[in-house]
C-alpha cells in the first residue's frame, strides 16, 4: 500500500509562487506515475501535471510554462513548483499515485489534499 501526504498550500497574491510537496510512504516501488489533480468551482476535475517512472512529464494547457513537476526518489517526495499564479488556480490540489509497476497490484492512491488560494 501507498500513503500520500500533501503540503505546501496556502494563500498567495496573483503572480506569486508556491511549492507543493507530496510525500509517499509504503510500497513506493510500485508507483509508476505520480501527479497532481485539481477541481475548481464549476469546473471538471483536471489533471494538472504528472511524472512517470521513466521521467516523462505531462502538463495541462492551462499551466504550461508556469508549473514544473519534479521528484526526489531518495526522499520519496514529488514536488509541484507553481509560478505566476492566477486566481483561477484557486482550489484544492490532490496528489495521486498510480501503483502499476511490475509485480504490483494496480491501485490508485490519493492524498488528503492541500488548499491553494490566489487572491489579492
Amino acid at each position: 500500500q501507498v500513503h500520500l501526504v500533501e503540503s505546501g498550500g496556502g494563500l498567495v497574491q496573483p503572480g506569486g509562487s508556491l511549492r507543493l510537496s507530496c510525500a509517499a510512504s509504503g510500497d513506493t516501488i510500485c508507483i509508476s506515475t505520480i501527479g497532481w489533480y485539481r477541481q475548481a468551482p464549476g469546473k471538471e476535475r483536471e489533471l494538472v501535471a504528472s511524472i512517470s517512472f521513466g521521467g516523462s512529464t505531462y502538463y495541462a494547457d492551462s499551466v504550461k510554462g508556469r508549473f514544473t513537476i519534479s521528484r526526489d526518489n531518495a526522499k520519496n517526495t514529488m514536488y509541484l513548483q507553481m509560478n505566476s499564479l492566477k486566481p483561477e488556480d484557486t482550489t484544492v490540489y490532490y496528489c495521486n499515485a498510480d501503483a502499476d509497476a511490475l509485480g504490483c497490484v494496480r491501485t490508485d492512491y490519493w492524498g488528503q489534499g492541500t488548499q491553494v488560494t490566489v487572491s489579492s
